[in-house]
């Protein structure tokens, strides 16, 4: 689709603490799934995946994550968290909220952790789980162990928003930090202007700035979590495993995330698994290589029969 259509109309659903804008295509009565987007990004990841889902039967929901987007916070005294529980636990009550009992989980980077977070802490509320980079639950006791340098380069803003002239730079700017994050995390992804123009709107909310930073120096064990996640927080410091029937993806242009083999990528997940490695993708997968992102979907329902019976 070109760059200037955009996945419309939006609806919205409030849960306990927001208002969530989300599109939704498909049949009511088909199988739920929710694409989940990541950061610096927005809905239209999923600008090519959401309709061909949509046409053979699913039930497809792109919700704007907490700070991006028309999504809003419904009172001025809640934490704006980015942690990875608020993150997962936003899932489950957008769930609640539309009366989906269980659903198909997809998505990469913040939205590929909050995916995560349900399908370990919430198995019974995933039929089945897609994941771009694998398991991506936050070992944050380990956050302050260096990695390879070059690795640590392209992390840069990791760093950077531990700063106030971090937290100045990304309000001032956030498209521009976005283009340098986007080439960085898709060296082979030759996006327009347009593309990045259509995504930076989301990056209008009020809240964004405070959300962005928050789960930047929460990560790094820089700030404490809001206190109403501490138990989530506690259980995903355990590195849960996850049981439920799982795609993992990784794009072998992904500029800050390094292919790797099924077993490395598989380690934490012991239930029906496969992995896959996509030539020329990068970080933002689904938008990149959509027809691999709607292939894993159709073939993550499939591996769902393989679940045992409760």
């Amino acid at each position: 689709m070109s760059a200037t259509h955009r996945l419309e109309p939006q609806r919205h659903v409030e849960t306990t603490h927001l208002d969530v804008a989300y599109f939704e295509a498909g049949p009511e009565d088909g199988p739920p799934v929710l694409l989940l987007h990541g950061f610096p990004y927005d809905i239209h990841s999923y600008i090519d995946v959401a309709p061909r889902l949509a046409d053979v039967g699913f039930r497809v929901i792109v919700p704007s994550l907490r700070g991006h987007g028309d999504t809003r916070f419904l009172d001025t005294a809640i934490p704006r968290s980015g942690q990875q529980a608020a993150l997962g636990q936003d899932v489950i009550e957008l769930m609640d909220a539309l009366g989906i009992p269980q659903a198909i989980l997809a998505g990469y980077d913040w939205g590929g952790r909050a995916a995560c977070v349900v399908a370990a802490l919430r198995p019974e509320r995933v039929t089945a789980l897609v994941s771009v980079n694998g398991y991506l639950i936050q070992d944050i006791s380990a956050s302050m162990q260096p990695i390879r340098p070059d690795l640590e380069a392209g992390f840069w803003y990791f760093f950077y928003f531990l700063t106030e002239r971090g937290r100045a730079g990304l309000a001032e700017d956030p498209r521009g930090i976005a283009e340098v994050i986007w080439r960085r995390n898709s060296p082979d992804w030759d996006f327009s202007d347009a593309k990045l123009d259509r995504a930076a709107t989301a990056f209008d909310n009020p809240d964004f700035v405070d959300v962005v930073i928050h789960s930047y120096r929460h990560r790094l064990f820089h700030v404490p979590g809001a206190p109403e996640y501490s138990r989530l927080e506690a259980q995903l410091a355990q590195l849960p495993s996850i049981a439920v029937p799982t795609i993992t993806l990784d794009g072998l242009a992904d500029g800050n995330f390094p292919a790797r083999d099924a077993a490395t990528a598989g380690a934490r997940f012991v239930g029906p698994y496969e992995h896959r490695q996509v030539p020329h993708a990068g970080h933002n997968l689904p938008q990149e290589a959509p027809l691999d992102f709607v292939a894993a979907i159709h073939d993550a329902a499939e591996l769902a029969t393989q679940r045992p019976a409760a």
